[in-house]
This record gives C-alpha cells, structure tokens and sequence, in this order.
C-alpha cells in the first residue's frame, strides 16, 4: 500500500509538471494563433509526452512494462485517450459554457488535468508501466 500511495504521489508531482508543460504550451500556441482549441490539442500531446518521459524514468522506474519504449509511448498516449477525453472535455465545456474558463484558459486546464488524472493513473499503472515479469 504504502508503494501504491508513493506512485500516486510522484504521479501527481509529474502531473503538476505536466500541467506546467501543457498550459505553457497552450499559451505560446495561441499567441502564434492556433486559437484555443487547436491550441490546446497541440499543448496536451506536448504535456503528455513530456509526462511519458518522467513517469516513465521516475514514477514507475521499478515497473518497465515490456514494450520497447516507442511501442509503449504510443500505448501510453492510446490509453491515455480515455483520461484526454475527460480532461479536454472538461477544459472545452468550461471554456464554451464559462465565463471564468474563457478569460482564464489555465484555470480550464486545471480542472481537465484533475478530471483526467484518476483515469491516467489507474490506466499508466496497469497497462503501460506494469510489474516486471515475476515481481510482485
């Protein structure tokens, strides 16, 4: 249990990081006009794939998986559409219905990242960064 909670924790950690990545990304993609949707696709793949790479050497450095590491970066990204979905669902909603979520785009990244970041983890766990053959 206490590894579970540790994982989680350093999960989160990535994902603050992560989330840095992504609402820097976003920002730079609509000041070079790519608008706040195009954007914000661009930004997560950025974000995601940046939280790949410390999840994968940090966060899980004693689960490798089994796929060699493009098979499972793109696995990871698959996978990972399931939490993208209630994170750029979330994000769109705010910004299309909200106020608040289209003058302040970063807040709308904030609460995408936490409503995905459940499914992200129980998804990165068990599929993509499982125990080593034999190891409990």
């Amino acid at each position: 249990m206490k590894a579970l909670i540790v994982q989680f924790l350093r999960f989160g950690v990535v994902g603050t990081l992560g989330f840095l990545v992504d609402a820097g990304t976003l920002l730079l993609a609509v000041a070079l006009g790519a608008g706040p949707y195009g954007g914000r696709a661009i930004s997560y793949v950025v974000a995601a794939s940046a939280v790949f790479a410390l999840n994968r050497a940090w966060t899980f450095r004693d689960r490798p998986g089994g796929a060699p590491l493009a098979r499972q970066w793109g696995a990871y990204l698959v996978l990972n559409l399931v939490g993208f979905a209630a994170n750029y669902g979330t994000y769109a909603g705010l910004v299309a219905w909200t106020e608040i979520g289209a003058r302040h785009l970063v807040l709308s990244v904030a609460a995408g990242s936490v409503a995905g970041m459940f499914l992200n983890f129980f998804l990165s766990r068990q599929l993509i960064f499982r125990p080593a053959p034999g190891a409990s």
